[in-house]
């Protein structure tokens, strides 16, 4: 049974090593004036750094030019996509056309994954960018297991799923926080906003805290759970699903260490021994519960039709 790829969000550069070591087989990183809410900032050198480290292990960098994209930022991307052809950067994550446009021009060869969070939804879509160039398609987080199962069956393209971490529930390109505390007339300068893991949406009546940061991308409200679906992977690995990813965004390395090295032990048992991961799997899922932060509820997301947000 094929192994899916176990993809990771690092925080750090230092990360990588760490990261490799406890099982993943590629990382998601870049800055945030390309792409969006990533689990930290890698500015070129990191960037540059990270690839050089993932590779010597044998794993892959995918860089995220996935941000919402005006026109003046346009020219700015042509020397970003040279630059990681330049250090062999292992695929480019978009979602804007202007992104595979300028790809097509500079770095023909460069491997594509579209991903526009919400919008890839069903197989014909996904394609779609694959006859545009896309290789790999990363599915809404809002879709459950049936409609995934039934999108790889018929895709044309690799099919990437979240299985791990926070999801996003509302963005605006307008700096919100900002505008409302200096509304009150109160300072607070957006280096301490995108730094902040401790500010919250409190929702009284449903007792939910949302997640609320701000980054050069604008102002992010974050789901009140993390989805966890490390004891129900057997289906989807059954039907070749093609990467796994853990989001680590807002949480510590020691957090996505730790998640990492799990989803590792359940992967490989899924794939090597089915009878022994079905055995083990609420075990597994114990594991993850002990180091969730308490304020973090895990839950299976849209998989099996729940009501998250």
């Amino acid at each position: 049974m094929k192994k899916p790829e176990l993809l990771v969000t690092p925080n750090h550069v230092e990360d990588i090593i760490p990261l490799c070591e406890a099982g993943a087989d590629a990382f998601v990183i870049g800055e945030q004036k390309f792409g969006l809410r990533l689990a930290g900032e890698f500015l070129k050198e990191d960037v540059k750094q990270a690839v050089e480290l993932a590779h010597s292990k044998g794993k892959k960098v995918y860089v995220a030019i996935n941000a919402i994209f005006h026109n003046e930022k346009i020219d700015d991307l042509y020397d970003y996509v040279k630059f990681l052809q330049e250090i062999k950067a292992d695929a480019i994550i978009f979602g804007d056309p202007a992104v595979l446009m300028v790809v097509k021009e500079v770095a023909p060869d460069m491997k594509l994954h579209w991903n526009t969070e919400t919008t890839a939804t069903n197989w014909y879509t996904c394609n779609y960018w694959g006859k545009k160039g896309a290789k790999r398609a990363v599915l809404a987080r809002e879709i459950n297991m049936d409609a995934i199962i039934e999108m790889k069956e018929n895709a044309e393209v690799e099919i990437e799923v979240q299985v791990h971490g926070m999801t996003a529930m509302f963005q605006s390109k307008r700096s919100l926080l900002g505008n409302y505390f200096e509304y009150q007339g109160k300072a607070l300068e957006i280096e301490n906003r995108k730094e902040n893991r401790n500010m919250f949406l409190h929702d009284k009546e449903r007792e939910n805290k949302y997640p609320i940061f701000e980054d050069e991308n604008g102002t992010h409200i974050m789901s009140p759970n993390d989805i966890c679906i490390i004891d129900e992977l057997q289906d989807m690995i059954e039907a070749g699903i093609d990467s796994f990813k853990i989001d680590g965004v807002l949480k510590s390395s020691d957090y996505i260490q730790a998640v990492t090295k799990l989803y590792r032990k359940a992967i490989d048992l899924c794939t090597e021994d089915p009878d022994q991961y079905e055995d083990e799997k609420d075990e597994l899922l114990s594991e993850v519960e002990k180091i969730q932060p308490p304020n973090r509820p895990l839950d299976t997301g849209f998989f099996f039709k729940e009501t998250v947000y």
